[in-house]
C-alpha cells in the first residue's frame, strides 16, 4: 500500500471483453487503448485484451501506437488521429494501419507505404472525410491500390450517440459511403462503426468489427441508461488512498479553502492525500463520499491540489486506514460513475484524468 495507488484488476479486463464478446454475436472485437488505456496502463490492458481474444488494438495517435510496439505487441493496430507532420513512414515500419481522414493523409500514406483505412464523416463533424468529398478520395485510393501503393484495408465512421433518429441517419450515410467506396472499386476487408453503446445496443451497427473502449473498463457508456451490473461487466479500476491525519473539531469549524462548509456538528475531520493533481475534480466539492472501513463519509469544504477533507462523524477512524475513492458499486464502493455526476461530468473523463504521481499496481 502506498500514500495513493490505483488498482488495476487485468481479469476485469478480460472478462470484461468476454462478456462484450458474448453479447456481440461473435463481431471481432477492436479494443481502444488510447489515452494510456483510458488512464489504466496501455500496455497491461493491451496485453490483457489480445489474452482475452481481442483482435484489434485501437489508439489516438502514432505515439500511442508506437508505445505497443515497442513493448512487443504485435496486434494489428489502427491509428485515427494525425498532426500535420505525422510520420507514416514510421507506421508503416511499425504496421501500423493509419487512419486517414483527407486526401492529403491519404497521399502522404501512400507515399510511405502504410496501409490506410478511411475514415469518413457521417455526421459527428470531427475528423473524417466528408461525403461530398469522398467519391474523389477513393478514386485516389483505388488509383494508388493499383500501383501497389497502398492498401485500403477498412472504412470506418463514428456515431455521435445523439439518439435513435440520429444514429440510425448516420447508419444511412455509412451505407452511403460503402457504396462510394465499392464503386470505386475497392474492397476493403473491414467495415466499422460501433463503439462500446452501439455494438451493445444496436446490432445494424456491428459490420465487420466492433469497437470497444469504455465497456472494457468496466464503465458504462451511457450510466444514465445502463448500469455495469446489467452491461454484465465491473470496473477495473480502484481507486484509493491512505488517511493521512484525523481532527477532533467542533462545530462551526471552517474547512479548507474558502470555508465553504463550517461542520456543523462536533465530528472528526479525516484528511485523504489526493487531489485534482491527482485526478480528483475538483468540481465535486461538496459532493463527493468515499468509504472509510466500508462505510461511506462525504468529503467537506473545497477539494485542493493535493487533499480534501472527509467528515466521519465519530467513527474509528485513524491514520494509515485506507480511503476507497472510486471501485466496484456492486461491493458498495463509490464508482467512477459517480464521482461523474458528482463533478458534471462522466465516468470516461474521471479515469482517463488520474494523474502520473498515482501509481498503478496490476493485479489479475
Amino acid at each position: 500500500m502506498t500514500l495513493r495507488e490505483a488498482v488495476v484488476d487485468l481479469g476485469a479486463i478480460r472478462d470484461n471483453l468476454a462478456a462484450v464478446a458474448a453479447r456481440v454475436d461473435g463481431t471481432p472485437l477492436l479494443a481502444v487503448v488510447k489515452a494510456d488505456g483510458y488512464g489504466h496502463g496501455a500496455v497491461p490492458v493491451a496485453r490483457a485484451a489480445i489474452e482475452s481474444g481481442a483482435a484489434w488494438l485501437g489508439v489516438t495517435d502514432l505515439a500511442e501506437a508506437l508505445e505497443l510496439r515497442n513493448a512487443g505487441i504485435d496486434a494489428p493496430v489502427l491509428s485515427w488521429l494525425h498532426d500535420a507532420k505525422a510520420d507514416f513512414a514510421a507506421a508503416a515500419h511499425a504496421g501500423i494501419d493509419v487512419g486517414v481522414s483527407s486526401l492529403g493523409q491519404l497521399e502522404r500514406a501512400a507515399e510511405a507505404g502504410a496501409l490506410v483505412q478511411l475514415k469518413v464523416d457521417t455526421g459527428l463533424s470531427r475528423n473524417g472525410i466528408a461525403l461530398a468529398e469522398l467519391e474523389a478520395v477513393a478514386a485516389r485510393a483505388a488509383e494508388l491500390e493499383r500501383q501497389g501503393r497502398t492498401r485500403v484495408r477498412g472504412v470506418f465512421s463514428h456515431l455521435a450517440n445523439a439518439g435513435a433518429p440520429h444514429d440510425e441517419a448516420q447508419v444511412a450515410a455509412f451505407e452511403r459511403a460503402l457504396d462510394v467506396v465499392a464503386a470505386a472499386g475497392l474492397d476493403p476487408e473491414l467495415r466499422h462503426l460501433a463503439s462500446s453503446q452501439a455494438a451493445l445496443t444496436r446490432p445494424a451497427t456491428r459490420y465487420d468489427l466492433v469497437r470497444i473502449g469504455i465497456a472494457m473498463y468496466g464503465l458504462s457508456p451511457d450510466a444514465a441508461a445502463m448500469s455495469t451490473a446489467e452491461l454484465g461487466v465491473r470496473p477495473a479500476m480502484r481507486l484509493t488512498g491512505e488517511v493521512a491525519a484525523t481532527r477532533r473539531v467542533p462545530a462551526g469549524t471552517g474547512v479548507s479553502y474558502g470555508f465553504l462548509t463550517p461542520t456543523s456538528a462536533e465530528t472528526t475531520l479525516a484528511l485523504v492525500p489526493l487531489g485534482y493533481a491527482d485526478g480528483v475534480p475538483r468540481s465535486a466539492t461538496g459532493r463527493a463520499h468515499v468509504q472509510i472501513g466500508g462505510a461511506r463519509f462525504p468529503s467537506i469544504g473545497r477539494i485542493a491540489m493535493d487533499q480534501f477533507v472527509v467528515d466521519v462523524g465519530n467513527a474509528a477512524v485513524a491514520p494509515g486506514d485506507r480511503v476507497v475513492l472510486w471501485g466496484d458499486p456492486a461491493v458498495g464502493e463509490p464508482s467512477a460513475d459517480d464521482w461523474g455526476d458528482w463533478a458534471g461530468t462522466i465516468g470516461y473523463e474521471i479515469v482517463t484524468r488520474l494523474g502520473r504521481r498515482v501509481p498503478r499496481r496490476y493485479v489479475g
